[in-house]
């Protein structure tokens, strides 16, 4: 019998990371272990792993063990291309060549992407621009000599060259309305047996390299797709390690978001050119032209009732758009059409049935009463109404997604989710029940673990909550907070990210303080965030205010980075049409609205956000929260909980001190 103990992992653990030149790590080997176990086992495994703790080493290894087996490929699932990279271009490669003696062949691996990151050869072929609307009577949309022109043109010089039509892998890259002339959806693509470059495919070749690789590396949108679909996408497993875990619910609910506009129907139209019969497209172009006045005076937000007028514009149009789609799939199925005809016919189809599945969607989300519905509905407008570039969209979204996950992965599969904010509160629970694994739903078997971090963090960070500022009010920043962060960054000598609730208040903390601030200060917009991260992790000296995007993708270790201050408690606008029908489901259940949604979703980010603090073993520094409620409310207990367990002070005299020593060691 193959060795699959925990004895084996451990060995292989110690000689992988013998052979990468690092040391073993506090908790490494104990989640090595019970990943093993769990999937082996096949119960379904929760594990926090701090940051430092080498939680990729820490799966991967258990996850050849068992591939080596021949027990069929281990589908890891990230949340960020970051991620993805690290995997497949560091860590595979190494685990590989340290592993192939001990395991007695070298363990295969490879990266899975959805269609549309990949080159497509028929599009490449066929100067049809992607959409309709970027040609003029009938011409290519780009001159040769413009911008988009030089973009196409290089696409067409590096598609000689290339051997995967990945698109990460041109550099510098191109704008998406050029990549968009050279690729195709998932399901635009004419499929392998009927496009002429089926055995050429690019996708079709990442499909088959995936197919015998031990481990295939995906994101947490292709896995959603894999299982909320019919599946065939990924690879046949029965094995997932899902990294970055604390993001699958977002991901997987965005997968499950349809969005229909008066553009998206004048884009289909314009699709469906003449293959549809002339009174049906007519028919189809006046139910869009219809629909956009509607979405324009109807107001914005969460939609609790349905106007009659808008359910008769939505009525219309899914009957128009299912009458186009009829007659435009009869040219699909026409054996004489070209590859050229079939592409434009299938991408119109595709077009026309989305507009009918989501005019329907939308329809049959308001069928329940208000309080015994699974789906929300809400109209997002631009402030600006004379802004073209951006269209009055209806939203449908799913209030869970728990349930499609428990029945359609967690029944399936075996899962291990890891990352290093799993426990909010201290407990697994708040997101074990958004994931599904609720006792007694299918695949409910599950238990978690926290194999701690390597960091001494009572020792190496200070949170500090400044209990003496009022409350935050909603007419911007108060003028105490400004004169409180100026004050902790002057202490601290620069060296500060600013994460902030909106980008209204980051540029108003960047405007107020660049003028007597004695550092450099950045502010997200300024240039491309990775850009800016990269000046402020280069200059020791040098701030950096942001939002959303930082309070999880920045990694900064060293002096770069000793004060990271967040502005208020992140919790969801009260506006915010997702949160809200969420909230008020809960509470017609008999719950807690406001600790499910709201303060769920605030200690998940202030746990991401803190832990941009301590990023290596040698990092030092203070976590500043300037909202008092922190230490004030009955429900700062639940949040503090949730972060990591630094030494808390509320003295404002005390972390100046802190931060003056810290910076001049």
């Amino acid at each position: 019998m193959p060795d699959t103990s925990p004895a084996k992992v451990t060995e292989l653990l110690a000689i992988a990371v013998s052979a990468i030149g690092g040391s073993e790590r506090p908790g490494q080997t104990i989640m090595a272990e019970a990943v093993l176990s769990a999937l082996t086992g096949g119960e379904h495994l929760a594990v926090q792993a701090g940051t430092g703790t080498g939680k990729s080493l820490a799966y991967l290894v258990p996850s050849l063990l068992l591939a080596a087996q021949r027990s069929g490929p281990v589908v890891v699932s990230t949340a960020t291309i970051a991620l993805q990279r690290q995997l497949v271009e560091r860590d595979l490669p190494r685990l590989a060549d340290a592993l192939r003696g001990p395991l007695g062949r070298t363990p295969e691996f490879a990266i899975l992407k959805g269609r549309g990151n990949y080159l497509c050869l028929n599009r490449l072929r066929d100067d049809t621009p992607e959409d309709p609307q970027d040609a003029l009577f009938g011409q290519p949309a780009y001159e040769p000599a413009s911008t988009l022109g030089v973009s196409v043109k290089r696409l067409h010089q590096w598609a000689a060259s290339t051997t995967t039509g990945d698109r990460d892998e041109l550099v510098p890259g191109v704008p998406d309305q050029a990549w968009r002339q050279v690729s195709v959806a998932a399901r635009e693509c004419l499929g392998s047996h009927r496009c002429p470059f089926g055995i050429q495919c690019f996708s079709e070749r990442a499909r088959r390299i995936a197919g015998e690789a031990d481990v295939v590396v995906t994101n947490h949108a292709l896995l959603a797709i894999d299982a909320l679909g019919e599946g065939g996408i990924l690879p046949e497993h029965r094995l997932v390690v899902v990294d970055e875990a604390h993001e699958l619910v977002d991901r997987v609910r965005s997968v499950a978001t349809d969005e229909l506009s008066a553009a998206t129907v004048e884009a289909a139209v314009r699709r469906c050119g003449r293959m549809a019969g002339e009174a049906e497209t007519a028919r189809l172009s006046e139910a869009g032209i219809a629909l956009g006045p509607l979405l324009t005076t109807t107001p914005a937000g969460r939609m609790d009732l349905l106007d009659p007028a808008l359910a008769a514009s939505l009525t219309a149009l899914r009957d128009a758009a299912s009458a186009c789609a009829a007659q435009v799939r009869g040219v699909v199925k026409a054996d004489d059409a070209d590859a050229a005809q079939l592409g434009a016919a299938q991408a119109a189809q595709v077009a026309l049935e989305d507009i009918e599945a989501t005019a329907g969607r939308l329809i049959r989300a308001f069928d329940q009463p208000v309080a015994e519905r699974e789906e929300v509905v809400w109209l997002e407008r631009p402030d600006d109404l004379t802004d073209t570039s951006r269209a009055a969209t209806l939203h449908v979204a799913p209030l869970e997604v728990g349930e499609v996950l428990a029945e359609s992965l967690f029944s399936e599969r075996t899962v291990v989710l890891t990352s290093a904010t799993l426990t909010l509160g201290g407990s697994f629970q708040p997101l074990a029940a958004q994931w599904g694994l609720d006792a007694g739903s299918m695949g409910s078997e599950w238990r978690g673990i926290d194999v701690g971090s390597p960091f001494a963090h009572g020792r190496s960070g200070i949170l500090y909550v400044a209990r003496h500022l009022p409350p935050p009010g909603r007419d911007g920043l108060p003028a105490e907070y400004l004169t409180e962060l100026a004050e902790l960054i002057e202490a601290a000598g620069g060296r500060t990210l600013g994460l902030f609730s909106s980008m209204r208040a980051a540029r108003q903390a960047a405007e107020a303080l660049r003028p007597s601030l004695r550092f450099p200060l950045l502010c997200q917009g300024d240039d491309a965030t990775a850009q800016l991260v990269r000046e402020f992790a280069e200059d020791e000296p040098t701030c950096l205010f942001g939002t959303l995007s930082l309070w999880q993708g920045v990694d900064v270790p060293g002096r770069s980075l000793q004060l990271v201050v967040i502005d208020r408690i992140p919790f969801p606008r009260p506006d915010d049409p997702l949160a809200s029908a969420r909230t008020r489901a809960v509470e017609a259940r008999g719950g807690n609205g406001f600790m499910e949604v709201s303060a769920t979703h605030a200690a998940l980010l202030l746990a991401q956000g803190a832990g941009r603090l301590l990023r290596t073993m040698d990092d030092k520094g203070v976590v500043a929260v300037l909202d008092p409620r922190l230490v004030t409310k009955r429900y700062g207990d639940f949040l503090r909980a949730s972060l990591p367990p630094f030494w808390q002070t509320a003295d404002p005299e005390v972390v100046r001190g802190a931060l003056r020593r810290l910076a001049a060691s």
